[in-house]
């Protein structure tokens, strides 16, 4: 039986780039509420032969590992729009508000994403080093940090608030930590990790 190619998505062009089209049509899988779609399904969503996820991303995996990326350009991007503070302590937890604000926007799709996050697949994922180029964005040019020690921090901290924050955020994919209560973890972590670098005491933080 000849399979039907018509790409589910009428949205969906001639010379769109496959890897885009595929992502795109994972996405709408998990908004169907199918997290546990196969390769064949997506296949069949996006309107390629079966092979073609397998070409261009390897395996499922590698595809969450992808979604992943693109909401972290998605956060950079809103970071970005909305001409953040000079110093490094605020725009860190701007940055951690924005990035909040994102997973929030459809969390059950985004607890699907992140649940793949830890599964390898047939290569190393990008997910930490996209992470590390988000928070690095974040701390800008280290104002408001200690002058001694603000190289230091603006090679160090990066990583580590990447790592800090996919922390917060895999018991929020786990229901061990509430919507509501998203936001201020990751805050409350950013700040313990910015206090031995920022020449000032942070918001809500008392000077001893």
């Amino acid at each position: 039986m000849t399979r039907n190619k018509t790409p589910a998505n009428p949205a969906a062009t001639r010379g769109e780039p496959l890897r885009q089209r595929v992502m795109d049509a994972a996405e709408r899988l998990l908004r169907q509420d199918k997290a546990d779609f196969s390769m064949r399904d997506l296949a069949t969503e996006a309107g390629v032969s079966f092979a073609t996820p397998f070409n261009q991303f390897g395996s499922k995996a590698a595809i969450m590992h992808a979604l992943s990326g693109r909401r972290i350009e998605t956060m950079a991007r809103r970071f970005a729009e909305m001409s953040p503070p000079a110093d490094a302590a605020g725009r860190v937890l701007l940055a951690i508000d924005t990035a909040v604000e994102v997973m929030l926007e459809e969390p059950e799709i985004n607890r699907a994403v992140m649940g793949w996050i830890g599964t390898a697949g047939p290569s190393p994922g990008q997910v930490l080093m996209h992470s590390t180029t988000l928070w690095s964005l974040a701390l800008g040019a280290g104002d408001g940090l200690i002058a001694a020690s603000r190289q230091k921090a603006l090679r160090c901290l990066p990583e580590q608030l990447a790592f800090a924050f996919r922390g917060v955020l895999s018991f929020w994919t786990a229901g061990e930590l509430p919507d509501e209560a998203l936001a201020s973890k990751a805050r409350e972590i950013a700040k313990i990790m910015l206090l031995g670098f920022a020449e000032r005491p942070l918001l809500g933080e008392s000077a001893s």
